[in-house]
């Protein structure tokens, strides 16, 4: 083949095709590889048949738009861990010596075999791997592995030779002794950070008490445990508050003055730091009839937290703020995320603003960044917001009814408009809230209120966001997006598969787009399987995550998204902050061109940081259920099966939104039969399905350990009847077991 400078041209070899995709940062495709190889023509032809054989090996494996990445092929046997389990109870693993810059790729374990005991987070086993069609693993467990996690949490309890320690790990199998002279002060009761010792001669497993962290009995130590079992950083470096403590308001200067703009907070009634502020009027100008100037305010942190100090190393490690219902987690100190950079009302304070004018539709017309003091005008709830926009101001909301909240409240209908005309994925979730008494205890657990105030704030923020995203693409600047892929196809015909098992019309395949969907909502809504289809076409989505290569948002609906208005809780907001500032010439603490190269790593780092935090959010929210019904055992709820496995299937409450297991071992004796692509499990003639409507009664609340235990007594209002139902303390009859061994 000749090139066009009269030299040979070869086709490149399969390292140099990988090294390419390796090293190349954003999408790479067909398209990409044969420009940067310079081949044209035939060559391209053979370009794509090298493409296919790499992806058919499982060398590289195929990304959105069309692009790949490479895939790291896994041995036929290797030691694994098991780093989460799902929201249908399966377990996940990964690699236990990966070392890829990547994710590894995803480790699904099948049950146990017998004789092999049950796995849980944190444990290694040595499995057998066999690969799947859309790129996972199947991992048969051959045998489980010493040498789990070196530390363990768990409950003290005091005895005559020192102590034990009972894992608040659901999936740990038995308590721990500790010598007398390990205990390190603990009381009965308290929640210990503990190391596993070597078990030396003792077949008992042993451990020592490294820390206390507090009474059991409080509500509050359900959240420490979240904490500490997900290892989150609860302590900032001195060097980090040092720097904190030394922050100071800022002056004018050359900042925008937008002191005399009315502007407000909006958040929850236990909100404590306050990083955006709204303001809407009708736009004047008179070539836009009916339009709207509405201004999106942000904390400026990006002013107080420079780029490889100690702030910026501590907030980049947490990668955001983690919120449980009694405490936050937060990404940076208190003294910047509570005073400086929160917009407490009357105080000047620091920001990062844009101004968009939208039509009568809500189709923007323009924006313009400023950066900018701001003074906060109130700091109202959303609560109060929407009582006043119904006709119910109170003292607060009076003075600011017409003049502020109407103008609000006009720009968000304008924006609903567009929202509804683009196609955004609209799923009906609530969110459960847990709710104190004066006292500390749990008063009750519901799901939390859902008001236009709430979603005034959401479109007013996401409007600022693809702002955001936009300006910084159109300067060619480093932008950390907010990405959501088109779901998987696997995925999708899964849950066409689940629809027309309950009778709902599914759409087209070629049709999966997010109005789709909100037909199948909409004619789900009026039926009693609404929620449940709700909740599986949030399962077939893809995660969202932060990437600087942009493939869009499919949810909402977007070509371009970026996160920019919760700097203060999240650090992808504050790369995007710094990217603004430098882009528009804003000061010298911004970033430029140069930031791009670490910007790859950086999104999959607070990728992983996100993922860490909602699932130490949901384990706190379980445990707070959990000793929310402790004392309830032997009662009956009322519920609906979500979930459906090998071992059982998973309830949850309708009282609570709760979520606890009926073990399939109650459920009777004969052999169970699970398919999974019809989400049922059949045993003694009878078939359990996902949505079904069932009854059950509390048989466990474990405290310890967040788990409930429930006894399926009625299915789809006919009474279940099982030979093998456990008694009211969870545990079968012996001759059951003595039974199935026999078997």
């Amino acid at each position: 083949m000749k090139s066009s400078r009269g030299g040979q041209r070869r086709l490149p070899s399969r390292d140099d095709l990988l090294r390419y995709i390796d090293e190349t940062p954003g999408r790479v495709g067909k398209r990409e590889l044969a420009r940067a190889f310079g081949l044209k023509g035939d060559e391209r032809v053979e370009l794509k048949r090298l493409l296919r054989e790499l992806k058919d090996e499982g060398v590289v494996r195929p990304t959105g738009k069309r692009g790949v990445a490479s895939a790291t092929v896994l041995p036929s046997t290797c030691v694994i861990e098991i780093d989460d389990i799902d929201v249908d109870g399966e377990l996940r693993g990964r690699p236990a010596d990966w070392r890829g810059e990547t994710e590894p790729p995803t480790i699904i374990v099948q049950p146990t075999a017998r004789g092999v005991p049950a796995l849980g987070v944190g444990d290694r086993a040595l499995a057998r791997l066999q690969r799947t069609p859309e790129g996972a693993y199947e991992a048969s467990v051959i045998r489980l592995l010493e040498g789990g996690p070196e530390q363990m949490l768990g409950r003290f309890e005091k005895t005559k030779d020192g102590g034990l320690i009972r894992p608040t790990d659901r999936r740990a199998r038995h308590a721990l002794c500790v010598a007398a002279g390990d205990t390190g002060d603990a009381v009965d009761g308290d929640i210990v950070l503990a190391d596993r010792l070597p078990a030396g001669r003792s077949i008992e497993e042993r451990a020592r008490v490294r820390e206390r962290l507090g009474p059991f009995g409080a509500p509050s130590a359900l959240s420490l445990i979240a904490i500490h079992t997900h290892g989150l950083p609860t302590r900032f470096s001195e060097a980090a508050l040092v720097e904190a403590r030394a922050a100071r308001p800022v002056d004018l200067g050359e900042r925008t003055d937008l002191r005399d703009v009315a502007l407000v907070t909006i958040d929850g009634e236990d909100a404590r730091d306050f990083d955006d502020a709204v303001f809407a009027e009708p736009d004047r100008d008179p070539e836009n009839p009916g339009g709207h100037h509405v201004v999106v305010a942000i904390a400026d942190v990006a002013h107080y937290v420079r780029a490889a100090q100690p702030l910026d190393n501590d907030a980049r490690a947490r990668g955001n703020s983690v919120y449980f219902p009694d405490r936050v987690v937060p990404m940076l100190p208190e003294a910047l995320s509570n005073d400086l950079c929160s917009l407490k009302p009357g105080e000047p304070r620091a920001c990062l603003a844009v101004h968009l004018w939208l039509d009568a539709e809500g189709k923007k017309r323009r924006h313009q960044f400023v950066r900018g003091l701001m003074r906060s005008r109130a700091r109202l709830t959303y609560t109060q917001v929407q009582f006043a926009a119904d006709g119910h101001a109170d003292a607060a909301t009076e003075p600011l009814r017409e003049t502020v909240i109407a103008p609000l409240y006009a720009a968000f209908h304008a924006l609903w408009k567009a929202r509804r005309r683009r196609g955004t994925l609209e799923l009906d979730l609530p969110e459960r809230k847990v709710y104190f008494a004066k006292d500390g205890s749990i008063a009750r657990i519901a799901p939390a209120p859902r008001y236009d105030s709430h979603r005034l704030i959401e479109e007013m923020m996401i409007a600022a966001n693809v702002a955001a995203a936009e300006t910084l693409e159109a300067k060619s600047t480093p932008c950390m997006y907010r990405v959501h892929d088109r779901p998987d196809a696997a995925k999708l015909e899964n849950l066409r598969g689940f629809l027309r098992e309950i009778g709902v019309k599914p759409p087209k395949r070629e049709a999966m787009t997010p109005h789709a969907f909100n037909e199948v909502l909409a004619r789900a809504a009026e039926s009693e399987n609404g929620h449940l289809v709700n909740l599986m076409i949030l399962r077939s989505q893809a995660q969202a995550e932060y990437n600087p290569r942009n493939y869009g948002h499919f949810g909402l609906g977007l070509k371009r998204y970026a996160h920019f208005t919760s700097p203060i809780r999240r650090y992808a907001d504050l790369l995007v902050h710094r990217a603004l500032i430098g882009a528009l010439g804003f000061g010298d603490d911004g970033i430029g061109p140069d930031a791009a190269p670490a910007f790859a790593k950086l999104g999959q780092h607070i990728s992983a940081t996100e993922r860490r935090a909602q699932v130490a959010e949901r384990d706190a929210l379980d445990r707070f259920a959990t000793a929310y019904l402790a004392d309830r055992v032997g009662a009956s709820f009322e519920g609906r099966i979500e979930g459906v496995t090998r071992f059982g299937v998973f309830v949850t409450l309708d009282e609570t939104g709760a979520s606890g297991i009926v073990p399939v071992s109650t459920l009777g004796y004969g052999r169970a039969r699970h398919d999974p692509e019809r989400h049922t499990l059949d045993i003694d003639g009878k078939r359990l399905r996902l949505g079904s409507r069932v009854s059950v009664e509390l048989a466990e609340a474990d405290v310890v350990t967040g788990g409930l235990v429930l006894s399926l007594t009625a299915i789809d209002g006919e009474p279940y009847e099982s030979i093998a139902a456990p008694d009211r303390t969870g545990r079968s009859p012996p001759f059951r077991h003595q039974r199935r061994r026999t078997r």
